[in-house]
């Protein structure tokens, strides 16, 4: 049984994912307007939100963004856009998961028994001893902090479980089917995901996939963290002149 907030205006189909999910034993709250959404999400405990796109006060894709500034809960989003740049551009905002309507409500149970297991499976706390150090990069697995050379790093859920699985082996590559099976708890899936959140992990890391530090990704292997190659002593920064 899950806490499920649902966020949609159309009153046929709220009431119809209402009766789904309180049928399949989960609490239900449901809201028609993003700023009611904030609102439910500001006061309540929730263990995921299904949100639709085309909202009557804020389009979804602002919404989802203002709902990662308060909280990490799963997000599924739930519309009739089918634009794979869409999907791309929700998925770097922060969803967790996409449905294109119509979606029976199979394929809805489906996808939130596969989210809230992959958000439990990210909660199972680690033990005191586990901080990861990766160079100037530390990973407290217990608290779920990260720092890089000091400063704390403002990670969402699921880019927090990418990074520590990597930092938990250090210069291996580790293949992106391993990656799904133990980051997203998926037996198969689309690399564009992982790419997605790479690239957004790399940003926070201030690096690029063209001017890698710590993430490399290995085309057609996987992808392997490790710490930035030391300059030799002696060398000369660049522009510097020799003393």
């Amino acid at each position: 049984m899950a806490s499920v907030l649902v966020v949609e205006d159309d009153q046929f189909v709220r009431s119809a994912l209402i009766r789904h999910l309180t049928d399949a034993a989960h609490t239900v709250r449901s809201v028609g307007t993003a700023l009611e959404a904030l609102r439910e999400v500001a006061h309540f405990r929730f263990d995921v939100v299904i949100l639709d796109l085309g909202l009557p006060d804020l389009d979804g894709s602002e919404a989802l963004k203002m709902l990662r500034g308060i909280t990490d809960v799963p997000v599924i989003i739930a519309t009739a856009r089918d634009d794979e740049t869409e999907i791309v551009r929700l998925l770097n905002a922060g969803a967790d998961d996409y449905l294109t309507k119509p979606f029976s409500v199979e394929h809805l149970s489906a996808r939130m028994a596969a989210v809230l297991r992959r958000a439990r499976a990210a909660g199972v706390e680690a033990a005191p001893s586990s901080v990861l150090r990766v160079g100037g990069l530390t990973v407290d697995p217990l608290r779920r902090q990260a720092e890089l050379d000091g400063v704390r790093l403002d990670l969402t859920r699921r880019e927090f479980d990418l990074l520590a699985f990597l930092a938990g082996r250090p210069g291996v590559v580790v293949p992106r089917k391993e990656l799904l099976a133990e980051v997203w708890q998926q037996s198969y899936g689309d690399d564009q995901t992982i790419d997605v959140h790479l690239s957004w992990l790399r940003r926070k890391l201030g690096e690029t996939a063209a001017s890698p530090r710590y993430l490399h990704t290995l085309r057609g292997v996987g992808v392997k963290l490790e710490p930035p190659a030391e300059r030799p002593f002696g060398a000369e920064s660049a522009g510097e002149p020799a003393r």
